[in-house]
């Protein structure tokens, strides 16, 4: 039987010593990995590009257009980045509006060099 993987919270940003700063501990080291991992998909990154540059909240069909992809499929993606706590979403009345959450993105670039940003 496979291994199940731990569930850990990532609705806040990544909160550890940096990488490069000392060898990171178990827990540390699976925190930022799952959080890379939700980065880890072309789709993703491409939505979260568009998020950071819309300016606005953006619906799940304005994204979808924008990457030709179902809903659906949009809206799955957008669940990964959301439990990885890159993206806050919230319902107006049918749809969904997603918004960047920029200080989960930089939390991550600090933990990976603390001197990038």
């Amino acid at each position: 039987m496979p291994k199940a993987l731990p569930v850990i919270d990532m609705t806040d940003p990544v909160c550890c010593a940096p990488v490069a700063a000392s060898p990171a501990d178990d827990a540390a080291a699976l925190d930022v990995a799952l959080r890379l991992k939700a980065l880890a998909d072309p789709v993703r990154v491409k939505l979260l590009s568009l998020l950071f540059t819309c300016g606005e909240p953006c619906t799940t069909g304005s994204l979808a257009a924008a990457v030709d992809l179902t809903e659906s499929t949009v809206s799955h993606h957008l669940s990964q980045l959301r439990t990885a706590g890159f993206i806050s979403s919230q319902r107006h009345g049918m749809s969904m509006h997603h918004s960047p959450r920029r200080e989960s993105l930089a939390a991550l670039c600090k933990v990976l060099d603390p001197n990038c940003c």
